[in-house]
């Protein structure tokens, strides 16, 4: 695969490009980041999506079975005996009317593509899939991450499925959900909590791994990326390979949007859509470092020149302030995404937006969501919440087809919901109030009654 396959730098000025075989974190030349990249002349790929649907005939193929790997053929890097799958990606896209009318879009305009179902709860097993495939092409022995948690539960887990590495994880203090915490210790990886936020986990996570060699998975890996990209090929699949107009996805290190805004100029490259969505990301409030750059700051991608004084100057301020990414979406608490010029390049494509949200808006979307049936963790919802308003500026119209992505599972953050929900105000003011939301809009509180036979009937029959 190697003469078909190479890695990249990203910088048009540079065009470095290193071999398939190599661990990288960025470019030799310059220290931009790099994209996996494929010779489309000589591999000849499928030019009909009819060619994916047969896969679903063969689905006693764990290569066919897997949402990643039945899409080999768009991420061509691996050779198929060096594949490791464990049944990801068998997500669903689901129509949700009731959270529409909440949104103000139009029956059937609003589909939720729920990444929740993967195998550790979140969106992150796509592109561990990848990752750990290329680690194995390579001979690593150990794989290491920062995280906010979903990161950290998703390699903890396919080190432990495969037996073939010991997962090292960083985590900042205090930064990460019980939930997620409990899958990576678990499931055997070594957990390194240090002072500090995200941002310095990323920061040290980085420097280990270069001095002793081991194989980093977060998503400034450029394969982790390749896996993602197949979120959006199971949209297209859901919609029958109809493009929706918007696709919305929480920004936290922005692997995603970087991602799909990938995903859809290959697809476009290879004639297989005609048209691209419009992307919209999603920042919380507390941790909203893409809104401040692009949309207050005028920070674009400029066809592979981005002005980096701004960046710079931003980071500068953040320094100087010692302000800490703060939001109760734990997966999307990062004030230095890795992924920034990805992201930008990604806007550019897609004619593409970015919004902020707080985390009362997030929680009150959360709420929409959960009571249709897909609950979500706090982050997901910044997609729902995003969306709401770009509908009220009139950004999104109302008879739009819009595609939120909900990342990760209800569970993964269950305090949140809980507090939200409780008739205990002390307990919504110590995990919520300190963040700001003053108020649950949408709670389902629990009702409380004598243990009398008769008061319990009269309550049923009062509240349902």
């Amino acid at each position: 695969m190697s003469d078909v396959a190479f890695q990249r730098c990203i910088s048009p000025p540079c065009g470095e490009s290193y071999g398939i075989y190599e661990s990288l974190l960025s470019c030799k030349k310059c220290g931009h980041l790099l994209d996996v990249v494929y010779d489309w002349e000589r591999l000849q790929p499928p030019t009909d999506w009819s060619y994916f649907e047969q896969k679903w005939s063969r689905r006693n193929d764990p290569l066919c079975f897997s949402g990643v790997w039945r899409f080999r053929d768009l991420l061509p890097f691996a050779p198929p005996e060096k594949i490791v799958t464990i049944g990801e990606g068998q997500t669903l896209l689901q129509k949700a009317d009731e959270v529409a009318k909440y949104v103000n879009l139009n029956a059937g305009g609003l589909l939720l593509q729920y990444e929740g179902m993967n195998p550790s709860g979140s969106f992150k097993d796509n592109g561990m899939s990848a990752a750990f495939t290329h680690a194995q092409m390579i001979g690593a022995k150990r794989a290491a991450c920062a995280s906010t948690g979903n990161t950290s539960a998703s390699l903890a887990l396919y080190c432990a499925i495969t037996r073939q590495m010991r997962a090292v994880i960083f985590i900042g203090s205090g930064k990460i959900s019980y939930g997620k915490l409990s899958q990576a210790l678990e499931y055997g990886a070594l957990t390194v909590q240090i002072a500090g936020d995200f941002d310095d986990a990323m920061q040290r996570v980085q420097e280990v791994s270069r001095q002793l060699g081991i194989y980093l998975v977060n998503s400034v890996n450029p394969f982790r990326l390749e896996g993602q990209k197949t979120i959006m090929y199971r949209v297209l699949e859901a919609l029958r390979w109809e493009v929706p107009d918007w696709i919305v996805v929480p920004g936290g290190n922005l692997g995603n949007s970087s991602s799909f805004g990938k995903a859809f100029a290959e697809l476009k490259e290879l004639g297989l859509i005609e048209r691209i969505p419009r992307i919209a990301i999603i920042n919380a409030s507390g941790a909203n470092t893409l809104w401040e750059l692009f949309e207050q700051r005028g920070l674009r991608w400029n066809s592979g020149q981005p002005d980096k004084g701004i960046v710079d100057a931003y980071h500068a301020e953040l320094d100087a302030l010692q302000r800490r990414a703060s939001t109760i979406a734990s997966a999307i608490e990062i004030n230095r995404p890795v992924n920034l010029y990805k992201c930008l390049r990604a806007l550019e494509l897609t004619d593409g937006v970015v919004r902020e949200v707080s985390d009362q808006e997030m929680m009150d979307a959360k709420a929409q969501v959960g009571a249709g049936g897909y609950g979500c963790e706090p982050a997901s919802a910044a997609s729902v919440a995003g969306a709401k308003l770009l509908r009220n500026e009139g950004v999104i119209g109302a008879g739009d087809r819009v595609v939120c992505i909900l990342t990760g599972h209800q569970l993964k953050d269950p305090d949140a919901t809980v507090a939200y929900h409780t008739t205990d105000q002390d307990k919504f003011n110590q995990v919520l109030g300190s963040r700001g939301v003053k108020r649950a809009a949408f709670a389902n509180r629990a009702v409380t009654v004598s243990n009398d036979l008769e008061e319990i009937i009269k309550a049923i029959q009062l509240y349902s």
